[in-house]
């Protein structure tokens, strides 16, 4: 069975790599909810964010460009997303069915 993904000729995954390994997120304490492709950027921001005692208007650098690369990845999934559903309104994937929360190897 083909995955309404592959059918409307979506790559499932991000396109920015994994620079951070599980070992060093693991190592400073990030939440797994936040271990994803911006990790890299999360721990020198939450590092500065424990020398400077949380203050806002510190570690202003860092916090930008961890923001910006959660914003691109949410772009990414949305511009992805809309891809899909374009896909199925035409009629291509599934003869217009949903889409599954379950991958089909699991159903």
């Amino acid at each position: 069975m083909e995955t309404a993904a592959a059918a409307a000729g979506v790559e499932l995954g991000s396109s920015k790599p994994q620079i951070a390994t599980q070992a060093e997120m693991a190592e400073e304490r990030v939440p797994i909810a936040y271990r994803d492709q911006c990790a890299h950027l999360l721990i020198p921001l939450n590092k500065c964010r424990v020398s400077e005692f949380y203050l806002p208007w510190k570690c202003e650098p860092e916090r930008h460009a961890y923001e910006k690369c959660e914003y691109e990845l949410v772009m990414e999934r949305m511009l992805k997303m809309k891809k899909i559903r374009e896909a199925q309104a035409a009629g291509k994937v599934n003869g217009g069915a949903t889409i599954g929360l379950i991958p089909a190897k699991l159903a």
